[in-house]
């Protein structure tokens, strides 16, 4: 993949909607302790930012699941590659993703954590692709609907590559 990088969702967008989330989140929370889920490699940058605007009690996690590899288009198949160190039991879950994309592997995921018990389980994403969607996951808190595009940067990567960028890019 050579070529331009077109900005889709520039830093400043992607900050702003960063603090609305985090403050939509603290008024859902309010009173309560969050255990954010990271979901490993992308999504470490969404949850980072997000965990700083946080202002209630936050532990955090992280887990890795993958159907990409290198390919720019889920492969179908799941597979856990780092699983949590702490249980969730009876602790209020926010996952932290990057991206939703068909939804198959957050799918996945939700049907292994939910047997953990926690007292309950919610979703924040930076980026959503609704029209890729083949597996039905409710999603509290989207940053930004998008495009069907193959997109890069804020942890989002192209074999391993542009996951630093500070805003959403497409390559043309």
């Amino acid at each position: 993949m050579e070529g331009k990088i077109h900005v889709l969702i520039p830093e400043e967008k992607v900050q702003a909607r960063l603090d609305e989330l985090a403050a939509q989140i603290n008024a859902d929370y309010e009173g309560k302790q969050i255990h954010l889920i990271c979901v490993l490699k992308g999504g470490v940058f969404a949850a980072c930012e997000l965990a700083k605007r946080i202002t209630l009690p936050l532990t955090m996690d992280f887990m890795s699941v993958s159907s990409y590899g290198d390919a720019t288009v889920s492969s179908g198949l799941v597979r856990i590659v780092k699983d949590l160190d702490e249980p969730i039991e009876n602790k209020h879950v926010l996952i932290a993703e990057d991206i939703i994309d068909s939804g198959n592997t957050l799918h996945h995921l939700l049907e292994i954590l939910t047997s953990r018990r926690p007292a309950d389980i919610q979703i924040c994403t930076l980026l959503d692709k609704p029209d890729r969607r083949t597996a039905q996951v409710e999603v509290k808190y989207t940053g930004f609907s998008i495009p069907d595009k193959f997109v890069i940067g804020c942890g989002l990567d192209y074999k391993q590559l542009y996951r630093n960028l500070p805003y959403v890019g497409v390559i043309e």
